[in-house]
């Protein structure tokens, strides 16, 4: 038995060390790969470490159980207390709990990252550190290379087998370019005090240096600025103590990076514009940093909005995985781009949010602590203790501009229960046992075992069939349907992720490609499955908003419920009152009655009864283009052309560089003949979308009917090398412009 006992405590040592590896996984064939995956693991291996903890500590297995004494340990559980409790009094404590589909946070995941604190702080030996740093360092370096692999056949086109291309910016194997920076910034600290324990071993010393050098570079070219701005401040800030504080050499080497420091700052101020015309990403973005970017105006937007909802709440919190409900109340489509948020991208404003003033001082308290160990850990003489405040703060820095992960903040909790434990000098201890205890323990821990099936499997096989529907939602509905059918069947999180993707697939292919009974199919699945989740998240504006937008696209021949429609138009503008869609979608409901109106002057009773409401909403915001266009385009069909005009100048001055309110605007300016504004319109679709080449055609004429003909040539140029065949499809416009 005790051989048992020794070989169950390797394999729970493994247990804690696995999830360092869980970066490198990603899964073609699901949905979500570089994360939904790593959510599934993550959970199933904390499951098993609590089984095994569990058998071994009634077995008798000595454990450090008086590290529990130092309170700066108790802080995970405080936290994790108050993220429950502010959770059940929050909106909604099954979506807290479970959280979404493809990043899988919320109070699950985040149980899972406080018990392997616990667990590691128990468990480990002075030399688990250094084994955990050594892995997470070899991790990061393999993280590094995928990437730079990556990078490699962004500009080269090359293609390596196993390496994706990402669909944005620079991702690696966590699937988003942020991910990846946050977790390299730390890895790449961990990787210098892993090279600084090889000193009789040169090679290796060189590798880690390298690897570091490397992870430090792949940071920059994912273009993240709030990881490269940290990176800045944190190598500035240690320049500024070395140069104070440092002697000799370091000394002299601080002082000459801050003097490089100064005159790159100078380089930069200097030629900030052309910088910022910069085909390399990373340089362009860094140098476009400004107010006016739409990027930044938009984060301060969230902060400033999403930080003054704290004081609504300050010691209740919403609840975890409930920001979205505070965003959806606040968005503003005149001064955000993006239409869905679930973070603030602040995770500091993001805990607070969440957790109350409480969960959100506690968070900050972990991070105190991390700082408090790595400092004694170095007053020691355990030179590894500066690596480990470096991280603590680069993760600080970082999280100011990004929200959090499970990767990044188990690293985080890690490394923090792995100082204290080093720190630590008392010994372990076993807890009395017996042949019974041993028994009893060995069913319960088979019992908490069981639970990867709930918590893992089912949400992976759910996984798997919804990226089926997915795959066949176009090319055999009915497949599609059964296997989404199959997979709520599971009872798992899912549904609300499926909700949202049976709209997309409806909305943006379905409809367009589907006739018949085939997009019936596609019609009834979609609005039965909307149905259900509208009743089941009341709270939730973006599935108010799905539904009725499906409600309203009815295959032909099939009613529209106009009762159900106004209930979920109802609530879809009382969760999100400033989204532009269900106001739309109201005003459709007249607008399509004024369409199959016979009689001239019902259509415009009809019509004037949508204009209505698209006025109350353009009343209500004041800041915004898109609906004045929209509003022009109306008051034009119904031949009043000086309301008409009224709309469109207003449109004019809000206007700011958007596709869908260009398109708009083109239609009215079309409609009025005027060619010099149109052309001007034409010419923001194209630079966002340049392989839109009827639109360029139509800038072609446009330009030409302005009396700009060089700009007419250019385009008929253009199009004969990019797009041949398109120009002769219009012969009279060819046989215009040649004269």
């Amino acid at each position: 038995m005790k051989n048992f006992n020794r070989q169950l405590a390797q394999v729970f040592k493994w247990l804690l060390l696995l999830p360092a590896f869980i970066p490198l996984l990603y899964v073609d064939g699901m949905l979500y790969p570089y994360l939904s995956p790593k959510t599934f693991l993550f959970r199933a291996l904390g499951i098993l470490a609590v089984a095994v903890f569990v058998y071994l500590t009634v077995s008798g297995y000595p454990l450090y159980f008086k590290r529990l004494k130092n309170r700066l340990n108790w802080l995970p559980a405080g936290l994790l207390v108050v993220a429950y409790a502010t959770s059940l009094t929050g909106v909604g404590f099954y979506h807290s709990f479970w959280s979404t589909f493809d990043r899988g946070d919320g109070l699950l995941t985040l149980s899972v990252i406080v018990v392997f604190f616990y667990l590691i702080l128990l468990y480990a030996g002075k030399d688990f550190l250094q084994k955990f740093l050594k892995i997470t360092a070899l991790v990061g370096s393999l993280v590094a290379v995928h990437a730079f692999l990556q990078w490699v056949e962004i500009v080269s086109g090359l293609h390596f087998p196993g390496i994706a291309l990402p669909s944005g910016r620079l991702g690696g194997t966590l699937g988003n370019a942020a991910f990846l920076a946050s977790y390299l910034g730390m890895t790449a600290f961990v990787t210098l005090a892993v090279a600084r324990e090889y000193k009789d071993r040169i090679i290796w010393k060189r590798a880690a240096y390298f690897s570091a050098i490397l992870q430090f570079l792949i940071i920059f070219l994912t273009a993240t600025r709030g990881s490269i701005i940290s990176l800045i401040v944190l190598g500035t800030i240690a320049l500024i103590y070395l140069s104070w504080k440092g002697t000799g050499r370091s000394r002299i080497v601080a002082r000459s990076g801050i003097t490089v420091l100064i005159v790159l700052s100078i380089i930069f101020a200097t030629f900030r514009t052309q910088l910022s015309q910069s085909s390399f990403e990373p340089v362009r973005r860094i140098a476009s940093i400004s107010l006016a970017d739409e990027t930044v105006s938009s984060r301060l937007f969230l902060w400033k909005h999403l930080g003054s909802a704290i004081r609504e709440k300050p010691l209740t919190g919403f609840g975890a995985e409930q920001i979205d409900t505070v965003f959806d109340r606040e968005y503003d489509p005149s001064a955000i781009l993006e239409q869905w948020f679930d973070r603030s991208h602040n995770a500091f404003i993001d805990y607070f949010l969440q957790y109350g003033v409480i969960g959100g001082l506690l968070y900050i308290s972990i991070l105190i602590s991390g700082i408090i160990f790595a400092r004694r850990l170095y007053k020691k003489g355990d030179i590894r203790g500066i690596s480990i405040g470096a991280v603590v703060l680069i993760y600080t820095f970082q999280n100011i501009f990004v929200f959090d992960t499970a990767v990044t903040l188990w690293l985080l909790f890690v490394l923090i229960a792995l100082t204290s434990a080093t720190l630590d000098d008392s010994a372990a201890i076993s807890m009395q046992t017996s042949p019974a205890k041993k028994w009893t323990a060995g069913v319960f821990a088979l019992l908490i075992a069981s639970l990867i099936i709930p918590v893992s499997i089912e949400p992976l096989r759910a996984n798997l069939l919804l990226a089926e529907g997915y795959l066949y939602h176009v090319a055999d509905v009915a497949r599609a349907n059964d296997a989404m059918k199959k997979g709520l069947a599971l009872n798992t999180y899912a549904d609300l992720e499926y909700g949202y993707q049976a709209y997309s697939n409806y909305t943006d292919r379905q409809v367009q490609m589907l006739e018949g009974n085939e997009r019936v199919q596609g019609y009834e699945y979609t609005r039965d499955l909307l149905e259900k989740n509208f009743g089941k998240y009341t709270y939730d504006a973006r599935t108010a908003t799905y539904f009725a937008h499906v409600l309203e696209l009815v295959p032909p021949g099939t009613a529209i419920d106009e009762a159900l429609l106004y209930i979920a138009i109802d609530r879809a503008i009382l969760l999100s009152p400033h989204r532009i869609q269900p106001w739309y979608l109201w005003a459709n409901i007249f607008l399509r009655k004024g369409d199959v109106s016979k009689n001239l002057a019902e259509k415009k009773t009809w019509y004037l009864q949508g204009i209505e409401v698209l006025e109350q909403y353009a009343k209500q915001e004041p800041h915004l283009s898109e609906p004045r266009y929209i509003l022009a385009n109306l008051y034009l069909s119904i031949n009043d052309r000086v309301s008409a005009g009224k709309w469109a100048g207003e449109g004019l001055a809000l206007y700011k560089k958007n596709e869908d309110t260009a398109r708009r605007a083109m239609k009215y300016y079309l409609g009025v003949e005027d060619w010099a504004n149109m052309a001007r319109f034409m010419e923001d679709v194209i630079s966002m979308r340049p392989d839109d080449y009827d639109t360029t055609y139509d800038l072609a004429k446009a330009s030409f009917l302005a009396g700009n003909k060089a700009r007419a040539l250019e385009l008929v140029e253009h199009l004969k090398r990019v797009k041949p065949g398109l120009v002769e499809t219009d012969p009279a416009f060819m046989e215009a412009i040649k004269k």
